[in-house]
């Protein structure tokens, strides 16, 4: 389904392995894959004691934020994912069995919408934020939320930010399938722009969904 009064002005991804536009378009042919570890890129441009506790998830949260730039710092955020804060429940339940007690540091970064919450205060954004999860089978709703939130707004634009981290070892028996760690951003906007493109909300998985977007001739912000 296309709706024709939403459009992607441009947008940002950033995987293990894969973090420029050309190793994007490489790995979109095929040619390149998604590495399997919990790297997170090294966000030079954010300060040192910010950065150094964020998780994989919130880290490649904030790239793609700082990817899609310029945006107006009353720009209201859609975020969604799976697994969410999952490094942060997998310390969280260790604690918990082998030391009888939890951090309240570990605990406040663990929260489904902290990714978010953290890009908003890494670039001083105002305009709030929204976090949804979704399962394996409902990126599409995601899509939809996004959509329906632009169009009810006078706002006329909107970021939606999809995220995913690393599942550690003890966690894959958990899954069906496991999804490389991913993250990428879209900016939505309802007026038409050169490159921009329509916003489609299909039926496909995040990936399948980004792999589309990249052979659109979308414009791929990525460095």
């Amino acid at each position: 389904m296309t709706d024709s009064n939403v459009y992607i002005s441009r947008f940002s991804a950033w995987a293990p392995g894969v973090d420029t536009s050309a190793g994007w378009h490489e790995w979109s042919l095929g040619e390149r894959k998604i590495t399997l570890d919990s790297k997170g890129p090294e966000l030079a441009f954010t300060e040192p004691m910010f950065r150094r506790r964020l998780s994989q998830i919130s880290k490649m949260t904030i790239q793609v934020v700082h990817d899609l730039m310029p945006i107006t710092n009353d720009i209201k955020i859609m975020f969604a994912s799976f697994r969410g804060e999952l490094s942060r429940q997998y310390q969280i339940n260790k604690m918990l069995i082998e030391d009888k007690t939890l951090s309240p540091a570990v605990f406040s970064l663990s929260v489904f919408n902290a990714p978010a919450a953290l890009a908003t205060m890494a670039f001083g954004l105002k305009g709030g934020y929204s976090a949804i999860y979704i399962n394996e089978n409902s990126f599409s709703s995601a899509l939809k939320a996004a959509n329906a939130a632009l169009l009810c707004a006078e706002a006329e634009e909107l970021v939606f930010i999809y995220a995913d981290e690393k599942v550690q070892d003890e966690y894959s028996r958990f899954f069906n399938k496991i999804a490389p760690p991913v993250s990428f951003a879209l900016l939505l906007s309802k007026v038409s722009c050169p490159n921009s493109i329509p916003f489609n909300i299909t039926e496909e998985n995040h990936l399948d969904y980004l792999k589309q977007l990249l052979k659109s001739g979308g414009n791929c912000v990525s460095p």
